[in-house]
C-alpha cells in the first residue's frame, strides 16, 4: 500500500470540470490527486505566418506552473525555459497526434496550460486536460461554423507510471 492507501495499480482520483472557463472556445479543470491544472484552448482564424498557404490547420500549446503552485516558487521568467518547454512541445504533439489537421482548414488553437497547484504528474493533468479543452473548442468551432467537421481522429489522455523500490506503480 502506498502512504495514501491506494494499492499500486490504483490511479490517484480523477476529476475534470469542463467548459471552467467562460472567456475561452474550450476549457477544463483537471484534478489529478493534489495537482490540479486549468486548461484553456483558444480559437483563431489564422494560422502562424510559416503555415499560410498549406491549406492545414495547427494546434500548439504552452505549459507552466504558477509561481504557487508548489512549495517552492516559480519564478513566472521561467516559464518558456528547460522543463516548461519541453512539457509545452510534448503536449502540443500529443494533441497533434489526434487531430487532423487537413480537415481543421488554415485555423489554430493555442492551448494553455496552467499548474495551480503541483503535487506530481503535472505534465500527465495537463495533457488530459488539453485534450479536453481542445474537444471543446473545435465542438464549439462546429457548432458557431468555424470548421465544418469535428477534426478528431482519436482521443487522448496521459498518467504516470514508476518503479519505486522494484514495483510498478
Amino acid at each position: 500500500m502506498r502512504r495514501d492507501q491506494r494499492a499500486p495499480d490504483a490511479l490517484r482520483p480523477v476529476h475534470i470540470e469542463r467548459s471552467y472557463i467562460k472567456n475561452v472556445a474550450g476549457s477544463a479543470l483537471v484534478v489529478f490527486g493534489d495537482t490540479k491544472v486549468i486548461c484553456t484552448a483558444s480559437f483563431d482564424e489564422r494560422v502562424p505566418p510559416w503555415m499560410r498557404g498549406r491549406g492545414r490547420g495547427w494546434v500548439t500549446a504552452e505549459y507552466g506552473m504558477l509561481p504557487g503552485s508548489s512549495k517552492e516558487r516559480i519564478p513566472r521568467d521561467s516559464f518558456h525555459k528547460g522543463r516548461a518547454q519541453e512539457i509545452s512541445r510534448l503536449i502540443g504533439r500529443s494533441l497533434r497526434s489526434v487531430t487532423d489537421l487537413e480537415a481543421m482548414g488554415e485555423c489554430m488553437v493555442t492551448v494553455d496550460c496552467d499548474v495551480i497547484q503541483a503535487d506530481g504528474g503535472t505534465r500527465t493533468a495537463a495533457i488530459t486536460g488539453a485534450y479536453v479543452a481542445l474537444y471543446e473548442a473545435l465542438d464549439r468551432c462546429v457548432r458557431v461554423g468555424n470548421i465544418t467537421d469535428l477534426p478528431l481522429r482519436s482521443h487522448c489522455a496521459a498518467i504516470s507510471v514508476g518503479w519505486v523500490d522494484g514495483a510498478a506503480m
